[in-house]
């Protein structure tokens, strides 16, 4: 669904399949991916000072940041349309342009299999569909995530750490094509959280079906469901920073909201961060403030932007909510949330890092909170690194059973 061709400028090339030869001294058993990049240096940086010659292309979150802090800047690389796709996604991507359609209400797709369902999107709804279906490989693990919270003093706190893992039977060719994903994340750590687990699964089609969700807790020694998983309640992993449905800046239903498809521009966004997502020291990335500029890195790209406005008679703590939608990966680079007032609240970042080994994307992110001052990042997997598989877990893996067998007791 993206352009081939590049801008008339010369600042975003052509699209020729992406990065995907591993770069030298890439393990695929430890799952931390080499900077194919790491050689380049920043061709410029936009700060507070420089800003209003850049404004027409940074979002709103990126200019909030730069206004409350002269000190942030965002240092922009080369663009490399370094996004790539196994074959089989590629062929029923132009299957789907053709024979899928959206669900009664728009919540869902129908007729679409292992590939983006609406390549040509002509909606908003068709865009975000895209965005929850965007191929992340058949499985992928983190085997050692954690999650930090910076407050407003600059401490950083272990919000969470654990075991993730998700799979999508979309994708796969003996899978369940009605159900979009299936994540199961174990926690270790900090200790008031050992033990405790969370099972969710997503289905294709919103309108048919539902999430189901279900939690393990020590102190009940058993397997509840667990509905307020999803929509704006609050995580528990970011001390309550974020909501459920801001989790990789959105997921889940989309009922709540209209989505309008303002359209596609070109914009500065996090990309290529190879340096960041495999980064092993906390203290040297997480500043009192903002994550370290060292260690992101930012690029022009093209974006789908949409806008979500909270339907009247629906409740949820955004009234608005702006989405920047990567062309080539259809993953969501970046978010503004807007509370009751219509005052940017939130402001979200995904610190995307295609695997050029597993020909899959996977990201970063996290919110800054403007009213709080704080900011979190959410399920980095550091020197754990990040596991890419082309098969399904086993289903049996996915149960409230499973969950209860592994509860800490």
């Amino acid at each position: 669904g993206a352009e081939r061709a590049g801008n008339k400028e010369g600042t975003i090339p052509e699209y020729t399949g992406g990065v995907t030869t591993p770069p030298a001294g890439f393990d695929k058993a430890k799952g931390v991916r080499p900077d194919p990049f790491a050689d380049e240096k920043p061709q410029f940086s936009i700060s507070a000072k420089n800003m209003a010659q850049y404004v027409d292309k940074l979002t709103e979150g990126a200019k909030t940041l730069m206004k409350t802090h002269p000190d942030f800047r965002i240092d922009v690389y080369p663009t490399h349309r370094s996004v790539a796709y196994p074959k089989f996604v590629l062929e029923n991507t132009v299957k789907n342009a053709t024979r899928a359609k959206l669900s009664e209400g728009g919540l869902g797709s129908l007729d679409a299999h292992a590939g983006i369902p609406f390549p040509i999107p002509a909606n908003g709804n068709e865009v975000i569909l895209n965005t929850l279906a965007r191929y992340q490989g058949v499985t992928w693990e983190l085997p050692n995530f954690k999650v930090y919270t910076v407050d407003n003093s600059g401490r950083a706190v272990l919000g969470a750490e654990g075991d993730y893992i998700q799979d999508s039977p979309y994708y796969a060719d003996k899978g369940d094509a009605a159900t979009m994903s299936r994540a199961r994340a174990s926690y270790f750590g900090p200790a008031r959280r050992a033990g405790e687990s969370v099972l969710v699964l997503e289905p294709v089609n919103w309108t048919a079906g539902d999430q189901r969700a279900w939690s393990y807790l020590p102190g009940q020694r058993r397997v509840r469901l667990a509905p307020e998983v999803g929509y704006d309640t609050p995580n528990a992993s970011t001390s309550g920073m974020s909501t459920y449905d801001d989790a990789l800046l959105f997921n889940g239903r989309i009922d709540r909201f209209d989505w309008k498809l303002v359209g596609k521009k070109e914009m500065y966004v996090p990309y290529n961060d190879y340096r960041l997502t495999y980064h092993n020291k906390p203290e040297d990335a997480l500043g009192p403030k903002f994550i370290n500029p060292d260690v992101v890195r930012w690029e022009l790209h093209r974006v789908w932007v949409v806008e979500a406005t909270l339907k009247e008679g629906k409740r949820h703590v955004y009234s608005r909510r702006t989405f920047y939608i990567d062309e080539d990966g259809w993953m969501v680079l970046a978010s503004d949330q807007y509370d009751g007032r219509g005052k940017i609240w939130r402001l979200g970042f995904q610190y995307m890092t295609p695997a050029y080994d597993a020909l899959a994307t996977h990201a970063v992110s996290g919110h800054y909170d403007v009213i709080s001052g704080g900011y979190y990042i959410h399920l980095w997997p550091g020197a754990g690194g990040v596991k890419i598989t082309d098969s399904l877990a086993p289903a049996s893996f996915f149960t409230p059973d499973a969950l209860a067998g592994q509860g800490v007791r």
